[in-house]
């Protein structure tokens, strides 16, 4: 069971989502059916899973799509340290050279500004990108001008990643154009740097807002849309993520441009995270299964995977003392 290089790492090959022009018509007619979306996400969990060493391959690719997070207020560079030493080696080294897979990492470290420097010297050398959240998170609510600047100031220090949050009264006000604008901003001040927008769906109202909202931005140009900070009360959810993940299959329709997802927020284990992918999988197809087109914003998550590696390989769980984030 082994997997090539170029799915380890975020190796970014396709053509990077230019937007197009603010259509509101398209906009306008955008509509989401709640209870029949419900209804979907709630077939997906009850569903059989794969088994065995299948189980055992889509999370070892898990691990490849996880943003390794920190966003404490008490960070430390030490912690950033110990989280990029286990985004290196996300799972204990006996346990990767007995699935054939020793090179395996995480798809990217995600932190503050503050730590991105911290972050870049220790993922030197190993291609893992440093991510960092941006634009006065997680509020969005900072002046302006210094939200631009802060995603200047990420990049310059060696952020590869930015994570934006949106003005959420631009949705909840219909106001489009705004909201437009601020993307397209944001996305000019990352520059070659690939920009995730948060759209914090939890406090949007409804999934039609959140279908236009995922639209909106991705017409604007951001590379991947991403549901929320980890800070909300409500954070991914099935059902947001099936209304996500077709505006992004609908905006590939219309223009050819294929644009990332990331959830973000509750998903600690295992067993969710394969729902995910799943859904990922039948909605958006195997393309969408790598690092460049899917992460998981998540740090305990990583653990329960382990353990269930580990479980794999030994047919023995231990305690999750035994795989300690650093």
């Amino acid at each position: 069971m082994r997997t090539a290089p170029s799915d380890q790492l975020p190796q970014l090959h396709l053509p990077r989502n230019a937007g197009t022009g603010l259509d509101l018509d398209w906009v306008a007619r955008v509509q989401a059916n709640t209870s029949a979306i419900e209804r979907r996400a709630a077939t997906l969990p009850g569903r059989r899973s794969v088994k065995k060493a299948y189980q055992a391959a889509w999370l070892a690719r898990a691990v490849t799509l996880i943003d390794l997070t920190t966003l404490a207020g008490d960070d430390t560079p030490g912690r950033v340290r110990r989280l990029c030493a286990k985004a290196r080696q996300p799972v204990r080294a006996d346990i990767l050279d007995a699935l054939g897979l020793p090179a395996l990492t995480t798809g990217a470290v995600c932190v503050y500004h503050e730590m991105v420097p911290t972050a870049v010297e220790a993922l030197e050398g190993t291609g893992i990108p440093v991510a960092a959240v941006s634009t006065g998170f997680p509020a969005g609510l900072s002046p302006y001008h210094l939200r631009v600047k802060e995603i200047e100031e990420s990049v310059k220090a060696g952020a590869k990643e930015i994570d934006i949050v949106i003005s959420r009264r631009h949705v909840l006000t219909g106001n489009w154009q705004a909201l437009y604008d601020e993307m397209a901003e944001f996305r000019a001040a990352c520059g070659e740097a690939h920009v995730k927008a948060i759209l914090a769906t939890g406090e949007l109202g409804t999934l039609r807002n959140v279908a236009r909202a995922s639209l909106v931005c991705m017409m604007a140009g951001a590379d991947f849309i991403k549901t929320s900070t980890g800070k909300e009360s409500v954070n991914a959810t099935l059902p947001v993520t099936l209304t996500m993940i077709r505006a992004i299959r609908a905006y590939e329709a219309a223009t050819g441009f294929k644009v990332g997802y990331k959830p973000a927020g509750g998903i600690s284990k295992a067993k969710d995270a394969l729902v995910y992918l799943s859904m990922i999988k039948e909605e958006l197809g195997d393309r969408w299964l790598r690092p460049d087109l899917f992460r998981f914003g998540a740090s305990s998550l990583l653990g329960d995977i382990e353990r269930q590696l580990e479980h794999h390989v030994t047919g023995q769980y231990s305690a999750s003392y035994r795989h300690p984030m650093g």
